[in-house]
This record gives C-alpha cells, sequence and structure tokens, in this order.
C-alpha cells in the first residue's frame, strides 16, 4: 500500500535543523533508512509564497498565502510505499520532524485508469 506523509511544521517552530537531534536520525540517514520504501518526497516552499485558488458563484478568487488561518503549515511531503498503517506509522515516527512538528499519515488512492 501507499501512504503519503505530510510532514508539518508550526509556524513559530523555524526552519528544520541539519543537525541530528537526540533521539533519532537526522534527515540524511531517514532518507537512506527508507530508500526501498520512499517512492517520492520533497520540500515545499514557504506558506508566504502560497496562493489559495477557489472558485466562487462562477468568480477565480485568489488570496495570498494559505487559506485558513492555523498554526501548522505542510512543508514537505513524502509517498511511501509498505505492508500497511502500522509500518507506514513507524517509518512516520522516525521522521526527523516529527520530533518538533508533525507528520500525517494517510493511505494514497491514486486515480484509477
Amino acid at each position: 500500500m501507499k501512504y503519503l506523509l505530510l510532514v508539518c511544521m508550526e509556524a513559530t517552530s523555524g526552519e528544520a535543523s541539519s543537525e541530528p537531534l537526540e533521539d533519532g536520525p537526522d534527515i540524511e540517514t531517514w532518507l537512506e533508512e527508507n530508500r526501498k520504501s520512499r517512492l517520492l518526497g520533497a520540500q515545499l516552499a514557504s506558506p508566504k509564497d502560497a496562493v489559495t485558488v477557489r472558485r466562487r458563484r462562477g468568480e477565480l478568487v485568489l488570496t495570498d498565502g494559505p487559506f485558513a488561518e492555523t498554526k501548522e503549515f505542510i512543508v514537505g511531503f513524502d509517498l511511501i510505499e509498505c505492508s500497511g498503517m502500522e509500518e507506514a506509522i513507524q517509518i512516520a515516527s522516525r521522521h526527523p520532524v516529527a520530533r518538533f512538528g508533525m507528520i500525517e499519515v494517510r493511505p494514497y488512492h491514486p486515480d484509477e485508469d
């Protein structure tokens, strides 16, 4: 099964450090540990560079930044393939950002042709 890991941080937590944290791997180690499971991943630009697109009553409405007022922002993602949710949670729990941000794990259902 495939799972999408949404990597989120609070706006106040700042940029992720490349320094190893005490209770887990740094990002390079995590990537190496999961190279067989990880299909795709990327860091995203800051929410200040985002545009929210909506269509209301036939009109295009653009808003700078994220639509909702929130403390947490998606800063990246990873698409993994593993045996099930339990394994996906284990992989997410070792992600370095899980120690100061959060990782949302969602089953990934690709479009069927």
